[in-house]
């Protein structure tokens, strides 16, 4: 089997969490500057078999879109053009919350809890989470 992808999209940085061979545990894999995100791709999918790439798409609470998705919109048509994985979106509503209430969980010390990577890479790990239980 391949690997399943999951980006937390953002203007700034990208978290991307990945899945093992066998698609059964999420880990988190790093969070990338966006305007580096399709080189980091185009690398990425050369040396690892990919099957799925799941992006997120935040919405609001009342379910319209969120003003990132032009950004989110024009990024998927930039991808489409490096690759054939099929994409699906992902509804991302509360991963950057839920991210930062498992660090608390975890005993993260404060300081460490303020790295913006690390949560968006454990953002996007949650949204691949979720998708593998919806599975």
């Amino acid at each position: 089997m391949a690997r399943i992808l999951a980006l937390d999209y953002g203007t700034k940085r990208t978290g991307i969490a990945v899945t093992d061979e066998l698609q059964l545990i999420a880990s988190g894999l790093t969070t990338v500057d966006t305007q580096n995100l399709l080189s980091f791709l185009k690398e990425y999918l050369a040396k690892e078999q990919v099957e799925l790439i799941l992006l997120g798409e935040p919405k609001r609470m009342n379910n319209s879109a969120s003003e990132v998705e032009v950004a989110i919109s024009k990024f998927r048509e930039n991808l489409e053009k490096i690759t054939t994985v099929r994409i699906e979106r992902v509804d991302e509503r509360f991963t950057s919350k839920m991210a930062a209430q498992s660090l608390i969980a975890g005993g993260v010390k404060k300081k460490k809890r303020q790295n913006k990577a690390l949560l968006d890479e454990i953002s996007a790990t949650i949204i691949l989470q979720s998708y593998l239980y919806n599975l």
